[in-house]
């Protein structure tokens, strides 16, 4: 079964949905006008109930089937980032310093025309829950809606996401059971030591030297500490200090991005970087603080649900479009939230050659919202049918 051809007939209308949101991103949990322009489209369709204000912005609407059943959710993301878009489109963005640089436009798109097909045809029992999410890319907001209860509130017993993947060839999905994306920690470190000038380092605490030290004792866990068939992350990615090229500084600073997919992995991630950062501290006589952030956790699909998912998208794309044993990669999601609250599972989409994801020239391939919105229909249909 190729792309159905009801929301076939939708394309039109949802490339203006995707072009309007396109035009005007919001941050964060700050996706108010987002929300509301989503909340007029769900009125339009016709769903049934709409709860609005959860996480600040988040939306959840319903849709009931035929008969009674379970609730399945399926969820979009929707903030932008804070970046400046390039693409020259005549649907740019009109917010400067913010754009729609992961698809998390094309992602409502296609959950919202799925809801119009499921709307008019309602040929699954049971209830679907639309979750529309802010403050992915920012804030946890995937966190923030499960802490709000509404897994419990909605009586939600699976859920589903699909992400957009370009560079990906157009139509494949991608998906895996188990860890599919990688859980995501930063650490900000912080060293002080004693300035003075260059030319009498003797008479002073030189925390430049206590930095490089650390961040190349830092790259020995992963080859050291770390199963080599476990798969991890440590880029230090920002170093920061002095003024002049005749003075030795007072502090110095750097960060680093730590990622990994199992949990037992990334509380050694942890220890070992705190012991290292603390022994080099003392080794150069520098003070250093450690601000550890805890992030996403890892993107951890349930077995028979990614399966089943992979089997629905064969319907909608074909076999030979499906990697249902696809890689899994150190890219991070908040939908990990909710997977830890729910069983189901999350999906890449290819949707062809262009700029990539977080870039100032990246726009939603527009051909590949029918194929989301069939995925997510056919899904709900296949989950719960009528008896």
């Amino acid at each position: 079964m190729p792309v159905l051809n009801r929301i076939a007939s939708y394309a039109e209308e949802m490339k203006g949905w995707r072009h309007h949101l396109h035009m005007h991103p919001e941050l964060a949990f700050d996706c108010h006008d987002t929300a509301a322009f989503i909340a007029d489209r769900l009125r339009e369709i016709g769903v049934d109930e709409i709860h609005e204000g959860i996480a600040k912005t988040g939306i959840v609407a319903l849709i009931k089937g035929r008969s009674g059943g379970p609730t399945i959710g399926l969820r979009a993301d929707m903030d932008a980032l804070p970046i400046d878009e390039t693409t020259g489109a005549a649907h740019a963005s009109k917010m400067p310093g913010k754009m729609h640089a992961c698809g998390h436009d094309g992602h409502v798109t296609m959950l919202l025309g799925a809801a119009k097909y499921l709307a008019e045809t309602r040929n699954f029992a049971g209830t679907v829950a639309l979750i529309f999410q802010p403050a992915e890319e920012d804030g946890g907001g995937g966190q923030v809606m499960v802490q709000e209860g509404i897994m419990d509130r909605f009586g939600i017993d699976q859920v589903y996401g699909i992400h957009n993947a370009p560079n990906v060839p157009f139509g494949q999905f991608q998906t895996t059971p188990g860890p599919l994306m990688a859980s995501v920690d930063t650490a900000f470190v912080y060293i002080t030591g004693k300035g003075g000038h260059g030319a009498t380092p003797h008479e002073c605490v030189d925390p430049v030297v206590a930095v490089v030290g650390m961040v190349q004792a830092i790259q020995t866990i992963i080859p050291r500490n770390v199963y080599a068939l476990d798969e991890a992350v440590i880029s230090v990615t920002q170093i920061h200090t002095g003024t002049a090229s005749n003075i030795i500084p007072e502090e110095a600073m750097f960060c680093a991005t730590i990622r990994c997919f199992k949990p037992d992995v990334r509380d050694l991630l942890k220890k070992r970087f705190h012991e290292i950062v603390e022994g080099h501290a003392a080794a150069y006589a520098v003070t250093a603080r450690i601000d550890y952030d805890w992030g996403y956790p890892a993107t951890i699909n349930h077995a028979d649900e990614a399966d089943f998912a992979a089997d629905v998208a064969r319907e909608v794309v074909g076999a030979d479009a499906v990697d249902a044993r696809a890689n899994r990669e150190m890219g991070s999601e908040d939908f990990s939230y909710m997977l830890e609250a729910r069983r189901g599972a999350y999906l890449f989409l290819g949707t062809g050659p262009g700029a990539g994801l977080h870039h100032p020239a990246y726009d939603f391939n527009d051909e590949a919202a029918p194929v989301g919105a069939s995925f997510f229909a056919r899904l709900v249909e296949r989950a719960q049918p009528i008896s």
